[in-house]
């Protein structure tokens, strides 16, 4: 049997997986921010900086989430569709969602908010990552950042966060046992469901022609 390889062939797939990660991603942020029992770190900044200008955490989340891609121009990082979806797909979403999303009365249903959050950004992080169509501008940021100081992964981020999460708080953002619970789940989890929602790049062999019998 003679093979060939279809270049492209899982890109309708990765788009899709793309695009609903990205949304459900905002819509995870918006649960935790409902909460109101502490914000994922970008988050806290994001919604100090909401209160201060006005503007919706949404197009904060955007702004914010351009300026960083700026960033990236010294870092020599290369986005990509992804990238560039991720800054406008997930402001959009966070903002739809809190549209629709009441703020709950009590405490239980603040949890339950909460939990599912992380959970859902949880599997909305790997399904995006998953596709390898470009990593968000805040996590290119930091590993421009590794590559450029020599620096660990485990210290760059703590470093960015640490900064962002104080800015956001100093400027009236919500800073709680959500924060921290987001800080020590979010990475086993994206560890654990990665490798079931990680689409291969290599297309698979398809069969084109019978080679031909040999006669005897």
């Amino acid at each position: 049997m003679l093979e060939v390889r279809r270049p492209g062939r899982r890109l309708p797939r990765r788009l899709v997986q793309l695009y609903a990660g990205l949304a459900l991603y905002g819509a995870s942020m918006a649960l935790i921010i409902r909460s109101t029992l502490g914000n994922m770190p970008w988050d806290v900044l994001h919604q100090g900086l909401s209160t201060r200008i006005g503007w919706s955490i949404g197009v904060v989340s955007i702004v914010v989430g351009a300026l960083v891609l700026l960033a990236w121009v010294p870092l020599r990082q290369r986005p990509g569709l992804g990238t560039v979806s991720n800054v406008v797909v997930i402001g959009v979403a966070v903002d739809a969602t809190l549209a629709v999303v009441p703020a709950p009365g009590s405490l239980p249903l603040r949890v339950g908010l909460l939990v599912a959050g992380v959970l859902l950004n949880a599997v909305a992080t790997a399904a995006y990552i998953g596709v390898h169509l470009g990593p968000g501008p805040r996590d290119g940021l930091m590993t421009g950042l590794v590559r450029r100081t020599g620096g660990s992964v485990r210290l760059v981020r703590t470093s960015i966060e640490v900064a962002v999460v104080a800015t956001g708080w100093l400027l009236g953002g919500t800073l709680g046992v959500g924060t921290v619970l987001y800080a020590l789940a979010i990475g086993p989890l994206v560890q654990a469901l990665l490798p079931r929602l990680s689409v291969s790049l290599a297309s698979p062999p398809t069969p084109t022609a019978a080679a031909p019998t040999p006669r005897g």
